[in-house]
């Protein structure tokens, strides 16, 4: 999955490339469009999977679709010179949710040096579902490329950049406690939600890319920071695939 990432990231860089070195028959006078109509601000809706890479065999993701839903404002700065490309900076808040099997134990608020991942046999009492959550404040910034500027509604879409966050909030939250039977013991709609911040980074960059016509785009990222702090468990980075739902 990293190597698709970092392969979709070089196509949209050298795809930009390629529409930058492309010669033209006759340069086009942007002056004289009219890009009034063009939003210059807009809000940005992401939703899709998440994954951890480099997991070890005691991290046993699953039981549950893992995601990510983020919201941004952002603001679009088209080039004078070849408003084709834009640059497009804002700020907003990613939140990643990934899902457990009902064996595996994640106890952030422990008093260890690492996040302790603890496996459960088939008789221990556990929670039938649980996932851990961050919630980070982001940065995004892109650099877009436009085939019809004059028109975002109606043109190809292609963009490429990073998002650099600090983490607001992690915890986990597991639901319907069961016996070693696996008859549940408090009811179904029994939650527990356990907060800690400690063993998750508190700083968050992900090379970003995306592509897409009119308002919906394919996204795709990889964040380069790792997701528990350096020392504080296994070295694991996040993965993202989803939809974006923007006007610009």
């Amino acid at each position: 999955m990293k190597k698709v990432i970092i392969t979709t990231a070089s196509f949209l860089l050298f795809g930009l490339f390629v529409q930058a070195q492309t010669p033209t028959v006759k340069a086009k006078d942007w002056s004289k469009i009219d890009l009034t109509g063009r939003a210059a601000d807009h809000l940005v809706f992401q939703f899709g999977t998440d994954m951890w890479t480099g997991t070890p065999d005691s991290v046993n993701t699953g039981n549950g679709f893992s995601r990510h839903f983020n919201i941004y404002f952002m603001y679009d700065r088209p080039f004078k010179s070849d408003p084709h490309y834009s640059v497009a900076f804002g700020a907003g808040l990613g939140t990643s949710n990934i899902f457990f099997d009902d064996r595996t134990l994640v106890d952030v608020k422990s008093t260890a040096n690492s996040l302790p991942f603890r496996k459960l046999d088939s008789l221990s009492s556990r929670f039938s579902k649980s996932k851990v959550t961050t919630i980070y404040v982001q940065v995004p910034v892109e650099l877009r490329y436009y085939t019809n500027p004059e028109k975002p509604s109606k043109s190809w879409k292609y963009a490429a950049g990073l998002k650099v966050g600090t983490l607001l909030k992690s915890y986990t939250k597991s639901k319907d406690y069961v016996n070693g039977a696996g008859n549940s013991v408090y009811g179904k709609s029994y939650i527990e939600k356990r907060t800690a911040n400690r063993f998750f980074g508190a700083t968050n960059i992900e090379l970003t890319g995306r592509v897409g016509y009119g308002m919906i785009s394919f996204d795709m990222g990889y964040q380069v920071t790792g997701v528990l702090r350096d020392g504080f468990g296994p070295v694991m980075n996040k993965v993202s695939a989803g939809i974006t739902i923007s006007g610009l």
